[in-house]
C-alpha cells in the first residue's frame, strides 16, 4: 500500500535542479486535509496516470476538492472525503538559471568577399540564462516521469538551439557587414540570437531570459586542422605551412598558430592566399614569369641560388621572415661577408619540413 503523505514539500534550494518529483518514484496517497507547502520559488503541479491537473503556486496549502477540481474529476466515484487518492506532484522551479555557458565547439564558416580564402571561420562563447514559463509543458514536453531533472540534462539541448541561430544570423549579417564589423556587432548579434529562439524555447515551456556574446573571433585552426575540414588545396596548405614555420621561427620560438591563425578573418596571409586564389583560377601565370628574379629557371621556375628577398618572393612572406629563419637554423643557406644566399635544394627541403 502505498504511503499516505499529509505533509508535501520539497524544501530545497534547486540551485541546479529544475524539477523535483514527489515521491520520487512512484506514486503517493493523499487524501483531503494534506498540506501542500510551495516556496516563494517553485510550482506544484499535480499528476495522475501522467496527466497534468491542477497547480499549486507559492504558499502553504490545505487540499480541499475546491483546489483539485480536476483531480477529483478524474477520480469520479473511487473518491470520497476518507479515501486517499493516489498522484504525483512535481515541484518546478521558477528561479531564473543564469551564467549558463555556451561556446562554438567548431569554428562557424562565413562568407568574406574579397579577403583571403573568400570565407572566414569565426569562433565565440559567452553566457545564457533561463527560466520555466509553463511548468505543466515542461514537465510534459522534457521532463517525463524522471524523478529529478537538473540544468546539466538540458544545456545540450538548449545550446544545440542557440548555437543554430547563431550560425543561421552570422551568415546573413556576413552578407552586408565585413568580418572586422562582425566582431564589432557582438551585443546585436546577442539580441537578434534572443530573439530568434523565443518560439523553439516557448515550446518547450522555457523562455530565454538573456543571452550574452561575450567574445567573437576568428577561428586559431592550424592549416592542418583547415585542410582535414576541406577548405585548402594543397598548394594553399603548402604555402601557408611555410608561413606559418617562418612566422614562428621569427616571432613564436615557443610554437603557436603562426600566419594562420588569422585564416579565420581571412586576415593576415596577404599575398600567400592571394596568390594561391589567382593559381586556382588559372589566373596569374604571366604576372608570375614577368615577376621572376633575375637569373631565375626559364618559365619563372625557383632560381637555382636566391636572396633572402627572391627567397621571400617564393615563399610569399617578407625578407625579414627568411632571414629570421636562416638565424634560427630552419632555413639553410650560406653568408657571403654580409649577404646570405639560399639554395633552391634548401628551400625545398625547409618546404617539406
Amino acid at each position: 500500500m502505498a504511503r499516505i503523505f499529509d505533509v508535501v514539500q520539497h524544501p530545497n534550494e534547486m540551485v541546479d535542479e529544475i524539477v523535483h518529483r514527489f515521491p520520487e518514484s512512484g506514486p503517493g496517497s493523499f487524501r483531503l486535509g494534506s498540506q501542500v507547502i510551495v516556496r516563494e520559488f517553485q510550482t506544484a503541479v499535480f499528476y495522475r496516470d501522467g496527466v497534468a491537473l491542477d497547480t499549486f503556486g507559492p504558499g502553504r496549502h490545505t487540499i480541499v476538492t475546491a483546489n483539485i477540481p480536476l483531480l477529483i474529476e478524474k477520480l469520479d466515484n473511487l473518491f470520497n472525503e476518507q479515501t486517499p487518492f493516489p498522484a504525483e506532484v512535481y515541484f518546478v522551479s521558477r528561479r531564473e538559471f543564469v551564467d549558463q555557458k555556451w561556446g562554438t565547439p567548431q569554428p562557424i564558416i562565413v562568407r568574406n568577399p574579397n579577403m583571403g580564402l573568400g570565407v572566414a571561420l569565426l569562433q565565440g562563447f559567452g553566457t545564457y540564462s533561463f527560466q520555466v514559463e509553463d511548468p505543466q509543458q515542461f514537465v510534459n514536453q522534457v521532463v517525463g516521469a524522471q524523478g529529478i531533472f537538473r540544468t546539466s540534462e538540458i544545456e545540450s539541448r538548449l545550446k544545440a538551439m542557440l548555437l543554430s541561430r547563431l550560425q543561421d544570423l552570422l551568415g546573413e549579417t556576413a552578407a552586408t557587414n565585413s568580418v572586422p564589423e562582425l566582431i564589432s556587432l557582438t551585443d546585436e548579434l546577442g539580441a537578434g540570437v534572443r530573439a530568434r529562439t523565443l518560439d523553439d524555447f516557448k515550446a518547450l515551456g522555457v523562455t530565454l531570459k538573456s543571452f550574452y556574446m561575450e567574445n567573437l573571433k576568428p577561428s586559431s585552426k592550424s592549416a592542418e586542422e583547415l585542410r582535414a575540414m576541406g577548405m585548402l588545396d594543397m598548394r594553399t596548405y603548402t604555402q601557408l605551412q611555410a608561413a606559418d614555420a617562418l612566422r614562428d621561427a621569427a616571432q613564436n620560438p615557443s610554437g603557436g598558430a603562426g600566419l594562420t591563425a588569422g585564416i579565420g578573418a581571412g586576415l593576415g596571409v596577404g599575398n600567400v592566399l592571394s596568390e594561391s586564389l589567382r593559381g586556382m583560377t588559372g589566373e596569374g601565370g604571366a604576372a608570375a614569369g614577368a615577376g621572376a628574379p633575375p637569373g631565375g629557371a626559364p618559365g619563372g621556375g625557383m632560381p637555382d641560388v636566391m636572396t633572402p628577398a627572391e627567397a621571400a618572393t617564393v615563399l610569399r612572406v617578407s625578407e625579414e621572415d627568411v632571414v629570421a629563419a636562416i638565424e634560427a637554423g630552419d632555413l639553410k643557406a650560406r653568408k657571403i661577408g654580409n649577404a646570405y644566399r639560399i639554395s633552391r635544394a634548401a628551400v625545398e627541403d625547409f618546404l617539406k619540413g
